[in-house]
């Protein structure tokens, strides 16, 4: 059992938890979540002892060990699994004192200790747990200097785990993993024998890894049990309860006051008055409901949509180096109305995809059309140090539209998710969040036909992914998406490409099917998973599709137009309207009333021709699609 006793603490002057309790059962798997910026990491330092608490107090069972990922990333010449292998301090020594020991007893003492821990197997377990976060035998032997800085986070948290302390704290473990990594850690963590305590706002890990969640809101702590979807439905509940209570409560204190104002005055009533004081001031108050808005996010619609294929590549490799494609064998289309998930193990080559589409990487052999006047934007996760340091929001948007008036300016920063009191922030001061969505709008800013996004959500909380999404499927462009999170990924696309074995291929099966291949592979990242008969009938399916699509693109585009007119029809009813409803406008010119009032019924007609062409057509559509 751990318990967190009226914990209050302050960062910088600001409060973040005011007298928060919570107790957690043993062998808990809890998700701790809330906005960001909430105290989330505050609790984690609390708890490490790292950070002083100003009042409460944090209780652990004795010799508990705690572990969390370390700060700072392995980067010395010892190899990774010499890494890993370092982390269990008493394992270490116990195998550096039996190379000299010489004491029968003290060896006898050390060698069943070994046995105790099961040190003689803490090779094959450390090996075991590399290879889930995407490291290969060969890749285990190198030294840690050789790798990038997300990698060797990788280590860090390899080491943490290999060492199964009693309570486990993970702080957006996924934000340096692949989805595949992410995959491996979730089922890692579901089976995991101890305590865990992991800040994430991946959906599905919350879903399927813990057994229960601790949410932190407005400086508290409650507990919920089961997965984000469950605590999600029971705060709604708890929510409703709470405002028809208020309600109710408001509506008693109403009454009572009312009462006490009449008759206070009232000698005859003045007993009743004050008994009715007394129980206004016993009856309090309850609290309202405080809801925390989030900015939406809204990509700019493209003002034409080319015509399919927009991309089309046949035979093509890329690469660095010249001589040495990192992709080659690419023989693919990309639709103008496509949703498409890059899955694969980082280093893979996902990214050198999603810069060859873009046209940052130009084609080594083969041949690549792109429809004429295409637009690609193009957001990507270390674009983020591309920002102005010192200019804000604001600025940034000013730089692409230096002719438009101030307000129109901040009507663009508005539609990138971004609150009145931060487009005048600077950006280095903006939370990563915040940056997120500013280098996402800017991406997205002149309209593109296809957007492509990678790892788009590594500083987004649970609400901006849910605003992420929305502003993806409201998107009519296509979209191209690299990203460790399978929520966002199945909630937003209808196509998954593997990038594998050096080259880009369909996924015939869904994410449930990846997910089982991943998890039951034993984490062999460097083989392509094989197409079962049921994904195979899938494929087929989307092939149908696919060819059902191309086929009825004529009657297709036919509803495009007609969407498009019925949205210049009822702007120019609403123009007429306003104009008609001008008094003025019948006494000057009674002729140009007459003339505006022809004009409108002819509009009128016209669009409920276009909305029952519309319907009749759409449905003719859906139909098509359907059989």
């Amino acid at each position: 059992m751990i318990t967190i006793s009226d914990i209050s603490a302050r960062i910088a002057g600001r409060l973040l938890l005011d007298h928060a309790s919570v107790s957690l059962p043993a062998g808990t798997k809890a998700g701790l979540v809330g906005r960001n910026g909430a105290g989330k990491s505050t609790l984690f330092r609390i708890i490490t002892g790292d950070l002083g608490a100003e009042t409460g107090a944090i209780t652990i069972p004795k010799n508990a060990r705690i572990g969390q990922v370390a700060q700072e990333a392995p980067g010395t010449e010892d190899s990774l699994i010499e890494i890993v292998l370092s982390a269990d301090k008493e394992r270490a020594a116990l195998m550096a004192e039996a190379e000299t020991a010489s004491d029968p007893h003290r060896i006898a003492e050390i060698q069943m200790r070994l046995v105790d821990i099961d040190a003689h197997s803490a090779e094959a377990r450390a090996a075991s747990i590399l290879s889930g976060l995407g490291f290969s035998q060969e890749a285990q032997a190198r030294p840690a200097s050789s790798f990038s800085g997300g990698w060797r986070m990788r280590v860090a948290l390899a080491s943490v785990l290999f060492t199964e302390p009693d309570l486990l704290l993970l702080d957006e473990p996924t934000n340096y993993l692949d989805l595949e990594g992410t995959l491996w850690l979730e089922d890692y963590v579901r089976r995991y024998p101890h305590t865990v305590l992991i800040i994430s706002h991946d959906r599905d890990l919350l879903n399927n890894a813990v057994n229960s969640i601790v949410h932190l809101d407005q400086k508290k702590l409650t507990f919920y049990r089961g997965g984000y979807d469950q605590f999600e439905r029971q705060k709604a509940e708890a929510d409703e309860l709470q405002t028809k209570a208020k309600a109710k409560n408001d509506a008693a204190r109403k009454h009572l006051q009312s009462f006490i104002d009449r008759f206070k005055a009232k000698a005859s009533k003045a007993r009743q008055a004050q008994s009715r004081v007394k129980a206004l001031e016993r009856m309090g108050t309850v609290a309202s409901v405080i809801e925390d808005h989030v900015q939406p996010i809204t990509f700019p619609e493209p003002e034409k949509q080319p015509a399919s294929p927009i991309v089309a590549i046949s035979g093509g490799a890329v690469g660095y180096e010249p001589g040495k494609p990192i992709l080659k064998g690419l023989n693919l289309r990309i639709d103008n109305d496509d949703r498409i998930a890059l899955l694969g193990s980082n280093g893979n080559g996902k990214s050198t995809f999603a810069k060859f589409i873009s046209g940052r990487l130009s084609a080594e052999s083969g041949e690549v059309k792109l429809a004429p006047s295409l637009k690609i934007g193009f957001f990507a996760q270390h674009q983020l140090d591309d920002l102005i340091p010192d200019q804000s929001p604001v600025e940034h948007v000013r730089r692409l539209m230096p002719e438009a008036p101030e307000a129109k300016v901040r009507a663009r920063v508005a539609q990138m998710g971004l609150a009145t009191e931060k487009m005048s922030t600077a950006a280095k001061d903006l939370s990563g969040g915040e940056k997120a969505r500013l280098l996402m709008g800017l991406a997205a800013f002149h309209a593109p036909n296809l957007l492509i996004l990678d790892e788009p959500t590594n500083h987004l909380d649970i609400d901006s992914r849910r605003a992420l999404i929305e502003a993806l499927n409201d998107y009519d462009g296509a979209v191209i998406l690299i990203s460790h999170d399978r929520y966002l990924i199945e909630a937003t696309v209808d196509r998954l490409w593997l990038v594998n074995n050096g080259t880009v291929t369909t996924f015939e099966g869904d994410m449930d099917e990846y997910r089982d291949l991943i998890v039951a592979s034993g984490k062999k990242k460097d083989e392509k998973p094989q197409v079962t008969e049921e994904a195979a009938t899938k494929a087929d399916q989307r092939k149908l599709n696919a060819e059902r699509r191309a086929s009825l693109a004529p009657l297709k585009k036919k509803i495009n137009e007609i969407e498009s007119l019925t949205g210049k029809l009822e702007k120019l009813i609403q123009g007429l309207d306003a104009e008609l409803a001008d008094p003025v406008l019948y006494e000057k010119a009674p002729a140009k009333a007459a003339e505006k009032a022809k004009q409108r019924g002819e509009a009128a007609a016209k669009l409920a021709a276009a909305e029952e062409q519309w319907l009749e057509l759409s449905s003719e559509y859906e139909e098509a699609m359907a059989g």
